[in-house]
């Protein structure tokens, strides 16, 4: 939680609410940060996670995702395309996005028409497992945010996110 608080400048209300399991938050710590060491680079983990984030419907991960990619100065379209489930203007990307969202709603079972369009569009094998790595990295946190009602800090309120219609 130190690290957590380090990066943040605060301690999330969501990582407090998680620590009442300290094996949650440890497997997400690990997890997250083996995924975060994977091949996919920076901008395309966070269209892993903002896929899961917005299927899952976690407002707190999408708010704080949006931060972040704010932070890192990621194209004001893109961040309002990966919020609002649009297709994404990067093909590259696109693909991504739609493999993730593939691999969650086939639970793994892509086919081969995904699979050939996902390594067509420069990605490999590897990049399609640490895809399911992310995946269940996330799937930790979305599940456990909705579970516990994790509030959207302060920090992250101007970039809530109420869902899509």
């Amino acid at each position: 939680m130190a690290a957590v608080e380090q990066q943040f400048g605060f301690l999330p209300a969501a990582t407090a609410l998680m620590a009442e399991s300290p094996e949650l938050t440890q497997a997400f710590a690990r997890t997250n940060a083996l995924f975060e060491h994977g091949t996919l680079s920076h901008l395309e983990r966070e269209v892993v996670v903002f896929a899961i984030a917005t299927r899952h419907e976690c407002h707190l991960c999408v708010a704080l995702h949006s931060a972040r990619l704010t932070r890192d100065a990621a194209s004001p379209e893109l961040i309002a395309a990966l919020r609002e489930r649009r297709p994404l203007g990067d093909p590259r990307l696109e693909t991504l996005r739609q493999f993730t969202l593939a691999v969650l709603d086939t639970a793994g079972a892509v086919d081969d028409v995904r699979m050939r369009a996902f390594l067509d569009a420069g990605f490999t094998p590897r990049q399609a497992l640490e895809v399911v790595l992310g995946l269940g990295t996330y799937t930790l946190s979305t599940f456990a945010n909705r579970m516990t009602g994790a509030p959207v800090d302060e920090a992250f309120a101007p970039f809530a996110w109420e869902g899509v219609a």
